[in-house]
């Protein structure tokens, strides 16, 4: 199962729509006989990649999935149908499908003789939080998850006084959005940050070259876009996203799942203050300004007591820099 948590990061950003699963095959023996991660939209959901991959040697074997698997008629075929044609003799899945539509795999295939379990717990745990927490969260809200990144100084400082803030974090945090953002649906910045650094928010390599997989660029704001800004790109994916609200913004988007909020400080408050924060990646470089611009402005606090509160989740150096992952406080 861990390996098919792993193979369904492959499918991030790639998949949405759907959801971003994994899957692993092993043959009666108990050997790796076929993997799988969900393809883009009309392709293959990741129990077919992995079944194809198997062949012969999925009869009487064990699927393990990251997701349970559908029992519906979409562009695809039921992954339960291909399930039973291949032989399979027991279905593990980590996380239970909440989409009416295409839920009810598991009684499917225990109707058709299969052996159906669920992961462990520690598993569904890693599943849930893993890839798939984006799309759950589209599924049980009606809206996608928002990631809210910034890069500061240990005092908080986005920008020093005279407004240069390249390079605040080192080369591994850097390394490290854009590994990020090729994982990801949408990146939205304010239109003063688009204005002030003219940002082309594409994902890149080491060498500076795009990476194959580019998430949509969004400029969020009333001012319209110029046809030379660096955002708008040439491959099409762009939105301008005319409105200051930041409900509306997300509405505007569609059908995505993850969207990261890179900038600058007030688009960060406007989140804040609409509760639409449910994650923070902060990368905080050893070094401080004393002046500067804040990480965030406005963010709907007036008191000490009603400050916005985030758990700690994750925390890693790179290089110099520390990177914390963070999400809101529930009690």
């Amino acid at each position: 199962m861990a390996d098919a948590i792993r193979l369904s990061r492959s499918a991030s950003g790639v998949s949405t729509p759907n959801p971003p699963v994994g899957a692993v095959v092993l043959d009666p023996a108990g050997d790796v006989a076929g993997r799988g991660a969900t393809e883009a939209p009309g392709g293959r959901h990741a129990e077919v990649v992995a079944l194809d991959e198997a062949g012969e040697r999925a009869r009487g074997g064990t699927l393990l999935v990251t997701l349970e698997p559908c029992d519906h008629q979409g562009r695809t075929g039921p992954c339960t149908s291909r399930a039973l044609a291949a032989g399979i003799a027991r279905v593990v899945y980590a996380v239970r499908d909440p989409n009416p539509l295409a839920a009810g795999g598991s009684e499917t295939l225990r109707r058709a003789g299969v052996d159906v379990a669920r992961a462990d717990d520690d598993e569904v745990t890693a599943a849930e939080q893993g890839p798939l927490r984006a799309w759950l969260h589209r599924q049980r809200s009606g809206r996608p998850y928002v990631t809210w990144k910034y890069a500061a100084t240990l005092d908080g400082r986005v920008a020093a006084a005279d407004g240069t803030s390249r390079w605040i974090t080192g080369p591994e945090s850097r390394r490290h959005v854009h590994g990020r953002r090729q994982e990801i649906d949408v990146i939205v910045v304010g239109s003063g940050t688009r204005a002030a650094d003219d940002p082309s928010l594409t994902a890149r390599s080491d060498d500076g070259s795009p990476t194959r997989r580019q998430p949509l660029r969004a400029v969020m704001g009333l001012t319209d876009v110029p046809r030379d800004a660096s955002v708008r790109g040439t491959d099409g994916r762009f939105r301008h996203l005319a409105t200051r609200d930041p409900a509306e913004a997300l509405a505007l988007l569609g059908d995505v799942q993850h969207v990261l909020v890179e900038g600058g400080p007030r688009l960060a408050g406007a989140f804040l203050a609409a509760g639409l924060v449910d994650e923070v990646e902060a990368y905080l470089a050893p070094i401080v300004l004393g002046a500067g611009r804040s990480a965030v402005e406005e963010a709907g606090v007036d008191t000490l007591g009603g400050a916005h509160g985030f758990e700690v989740r994750e925390t890693t150096t790179m290089g110099h820099d520390v990177y914390l992952r963070m999400t809101p406080r529930t009690a």
